[in-house]
């Protein structure tokens, strides 16, 4: 059955744990492909802001390194938990996926192609690529790299979608 939200997807904890999206019903995300030697590495402390902008809000971060550009994602395992833990301390990040391509996650298959979202195609082209979903699951808007998490952009719509009541 087709479905356009992200619920239909599971993503892996660090620890390697299986959890559903749907475990995230009635927030809105923002997702985010990362890496730990990138020149937008600095804009893991802007999405730890922008998260703590809202807090006590229904608004989440879902971080997810990868490696699929430049090779700036070398870490795995320990090394790469232990840099998350050192750099990222208030929003979940998971299992090092690949974002692009015909290996990529199928989450990142959904948010990047239009026949599976409905809405529009927007593959990363780079690092820190971000995706903006409502409550209701359903992608919203992608930001670029160079687009901060803390813009002005970017806070207002997720405002606007904070504002929009559970349905």
């Amino acid at each position: 059955m087709f479905s356009n939200d992200i619920y239909q997807y599971t993503i892996q904890k660090m620890d390697g744990e299986e959890i559903s999206l749907s475990a995230f019903k009635n927030k809105v995300l923002l997702i985010v492909n990362t890496a730990s030697q990138c020149g937008f590495t600095p804009q893991l402390k802007d999405l730890a802001e922008l998260k703590e902008t809202y807090a006590g809000q229904d608004f989440e971060i879902l971080a997810f390194p990868s490696n699929d550009f430049g090779g700036q994602e070398p870490l795995e395992g320990e090394a790469l938990e232990s840099f998350c833990r050192n750099n990222v301390k208030n929003y979940p990040v998971f299992n090092k996926v690949r974002v692009r391509g015909p290996y990529a996650h199928p989450l990142f298959k959904f948010l990047s192609d239009k026949k599976l979202n409905g809405v529009f195609n927007a593959v990363p082209k780079w690092n820190f690529h971000k995706f903006l979903v409502d409550r209701s699951g359903k992608v919203i808007d992608y930001f670029y790299p160079f687009t901060k998490p803390t813009s002005s952009k970017v806070r207002k719509k997720i405002t606007r979608l904070l504002s929009n009541p559970i349905k």
